[in-house]
């Protein structure tokens, strides 16, 4: 196949891309040129903003399009009417996040999806998010119809994240010695490998496999605390997890961005989704602990541990003297 990939040089498409290749598949890359540009030199590169001129796309066609990276739907808009038809197979990658608040564990992709933002924004924050991604759905349905494949994914994981949400944790917990995690353990969580995300991407597309898919894995019950237990068991042998509480951390001003793949202490079910689903169509998860030793040995070849917003080493120190004084 010859598969225009929009984005395709950082993370999940760097991932996807490298799959397809390896699998025989022809590529064409667009995107700005920011992200890793020396990648996939064999491939065509199409050096273009998205919300910009997409002339270069006029006339051409392709058996298969991949969009990872609209955001808002008018960016599906001008994708479809730049190619006029001519995409092929349409997989958008959305996400988890689309569906609305979940009361109950193990749903499948049947679930309801957010509504439309209300008043209509383009503004992306951990309110909008979810919403505009589920009217990128919905546009994207009217416009391709039944050419139109959409996964969403949970939190994707492994080498090359540029979130830093997940490798901040494999670079803490191989680090060794008291480590503050956050309650509750039993959290609901549910994570997808980015290399397995790709694979899985590519198998739905070869098998022309249309229809909505959520990659997220273990199926429930799984929680944040077997996250931790998994990564202490795999690269963390010197590690002391210590459990504290939720609400003694908001209380003083720590928050997921601070604690990355921390849900704060709720126990929402959008991370205890039913994977059934997209078990059956191919998807094929790694074990958490090759997840973590292939990221372990990404962040010792130079890859990013985290933010700047990441609990640092000494706030971590003084917030557990505090916690223990207090217990």
């Amino acid at each position: 196949m010859h598969i225009l990939v929009i984005g395709g040089t950082r993370f999940v498409g760097r991932h996807f891309v490298a799959e397809a290749l390896d699998r025989g598949h022809e590529m064409t890359l667009l995107h700005r040129g920011r992200s890793n540009p020396d990648l996939f030199p064999d491939s065509e590169h199409l050096l273009l903003d998205r919300d910009g001129d997409l002339d270069a796309l006029s006339g051409r066609a392709f058996d298969a399009t991949v969009d990872v990276c609209a955001y808002l739907p008018r960016q599906v808009r001008h994708l479809a009417e730049a190619l006029g038809g001519r995409g092929g197979q349409h997989l958008y990658v959305s996400s988890v996040s689309a569906y609305a608040p979940a009361n109950r564990p193990g749903q499948d992709e049947s679930a309801p999806l957010h509504p439309a933002p209300d008043p209509p924004t383009e503004t992306i924050d951990e309110e909008t998010y979810g919403p505009l991604k589920a009217e990128c759905e919905r546009v994207a349905g009217q416009l391709y119809g039944d050419a139109l494949t959409v996964v969403r994914p949970s939190y994707v994981i492994g080498p090359h994240d540029p979130t830093g949400r997940f490798p901040r944790w494999v670079e803490r917990i191989a680090r060794g010695g008291d480590v503050l995690v956050p309650g509750p353990p039993e959290a609901p969580f549910q994570a997808v490998d980015g290399r397995d995300l790709g694979a899985f991407m590519l198998t739905l597309l070869e098998n022309g496999r249309r229809g909505d898919f959520h990659a997220a894995a273990p199926a429930p019950p799984y929680g944040f605390g077997d996250l931790v237990a998994a990564l202490v068991e795999a690269i963390g042998p010197d590690a002391r997890p210590v459990w504290v509480d939720a609400a003694w951390l908001t209380g003083r001003g720590v928050d997921g961005a601070a604690l990355p793949l921390w849900e704060e202490g709720r126990l929402d079910q959008e991370l205890a989704l039913d994977p059934g689903k997209a078990l059956g169509a191919g998807l094929a998860p790694r074990s958490l602990a090759d997840t973590a030793r292939d990221t372990l040995a990404w962040l010792q070849d130079g890859g990013s541990s985290g933010s700047d917003r990441a609990l640092g080493a000494e706030q971590e120190a003084a917030l557990l003297e505090e916690w223990h004084a207090s217990a």
